[in-house]
C-alpha cells in the first residue's frame, strides 16, 4: 500500500511509520520541516504541491495537531484548535480534488471527546459527550470542542469515494522516548509514581503494537466508518494504573500528590493537569463488535512487556 501520514514525525506517526515501513508499505510523511527521504513539506494549511502525495495513494492518516503536551493557555488552546482544523480541512480538499483518492482516510480524533465521569464507560453508541459536565473547569469544554470540531472538518469534507474513519484514541503507551509512557515511568523511577488527586479517575491507555494493529485492521474493514474509540477493552482508576506500573518496574514506593502538587508539578514540565485529572473511561465498542482482537489486552502484561522492551533496547 501507499500510505500517507500528514503530520507523522510526532510519537504516533513515528510509532506508525515504523511498522507500516517494515511491513512493506510505501510511506510518505507530511511534515512543516522535512529533513528524511519520504518526508514532504507543507503547512498544515494551504493547498501545494505536497497534494500530489495523495493523489494515487491508498491511505491517508492524518495525525497533524499542535502538541498537548503543553500549558492549556488561551494561544495554545486556540493553536490546537485551529492545527486540527485546519490540517483536516485541506487533507479533504486534496483528496476531493484528487484524480485519484485514496480508498480510506483515517482521521486523528481523542477519547478527550467524551464527559469527565467515573460511573459507566463510554462507547460510540452510547458514550457521552463532554463539554456540560459540572465540577470542572471551565477550560475543559474547550479541549472538547476543539475534539468536536476536529471530527466535523472531516465530516463535512466532501469524499464521496473515500471512507472515513475517526479515530477516538487514548494514551498510546509505547517505550518511545519523551512519549507519555516514558515520562510516566520517570516518575515512578523518581518515587513520584503514586496516585493523583485520589487517583480515583479513569485512564484509558492502548498498547503502541495494539494501536498499530487496530490502524491497520480499520484499513481492511470496508464496512467500519464514523469514530470508532482506540483504546483497551481494561481502563482502570490512575491509583491502580500506576500500582501496576510500579510492580511492574519493581519500585517500592510511589508518593501521591494532592491536586495543586500536581499543578505544581504541571506547572514545572509546562504541561497541564487535564491529562491527569479528567476522568476518561473509554471503551473499544465498535472494535470488539468487528471482532478485533487485543494482543495486550491488560494493564498489567502491557506494563511489563513495555519495561521489557526498553531494558532490552
Amino acid at each position: 500500500m501507499k500510505v500517507v501520514l500528514p503530520g507523522g514525525t510526532g510519537q504516533v506517526g513515528t510509532i506508525l511509520n515504523r511498522a507500516l515501513t517494515a511491513a512493506g508499505h510505501e510511506v510518505a510523511v507530511l511534515t512543516r520541516r522535512p529533513e528524511r527521504e519520504r518526508e514532504i513539506g507543507w503547512d498544515g494549511r494551504t493547498p501545494g504541491p505536497w497534494a500530489e502525495a495523495i493523489d494515487g495513494s491508498d491511505v491517508v492518516i492524518n495525525l497533524a495537531g499542535r502538541s498537548v503536551s503543553c500549558r492549556y493557555t488561551a494561544e495554545n488552546l486556540q493553536a490546537m484548535m485551529d492545527s486540527r482544523v485546519e490540517s483536516a480541512r485541506v487533507v479533504g480538499e486534496a483528496i476531493a480534488a484528487a484524480a485519484r483518492p485514496p480508498r480510506v482516510w483515517l482521521q486523528m480524533s481523542t477519547a478527550t471527546i467524551y464527559a469527565h465521569r467515573f460511573d459507566a464507560a463510554h462507547d460510540e453508541a452510547t458514550g457521552v459527550i463532554g463539554g456540560s459536565e459540572a465540577g470542572v473547569p471551565d477550560y475543559w469544554a474547550y479541549s472538547v470542542e476543539i475534539a468536536k470540531n476536529w471530527e466535523r472538518a472531516q465530516t463535512e469534507a466532501r469524499t464521496p469515494a473515500t471512507r472515513k474513519v475517526a479515530l477516538r484514541s487514548a494514551m498510546v503507551m509505547s517505550p518511545d522516548r519523551g512519549g507519555v509512557f516514558d515520562v510516566l515511568l520517570w516518575l515512578v523511577r523518581l518515587g513520584l509514581g503514586g496516585p493523583v488527586a485520589g487517583g480515583a479517575q479513569y485512564v484509558s491507555w492502548i498498547h503502541d503494537e495494539d494501536f498499530v494493529r487496530a490502524v491497520q485492521f480499520l484499513i481492511a474493514q470496508d464496512d467500519l466508518e464514523g469514530p470508532v474509540n482506540l483504546c483497551s477493552p481494561g481502563p482502570l482508576p490512575h491509583r491502580e494504573f500506576m500500582r501496576v506500573l510500579r510492580a511492574a518496574q519493581g519500585a517500592p514506593v510511589g508518593l501521591p500528590a494532592t491536586r495543586w502538587m500536581a499543578e505544581l508539578g504541571a506547572f514545572a514540565l509546562r504541561t497541564d493537569t487535564e491529562l491527569l485529572l479528567k476522568s476518561r473511561r473509554v471503551v473499544p465498542g465498535r472494535l470488539s463488535a468487528a471482532g478485533f482482537g487485543f494482543a495486550h489486552p491488560g494493564w498489567e502484561e502491557a506494563a511489563t512487556d513495555l519495561i521489557r522492551r526498553i531494558r532490552r533496547d
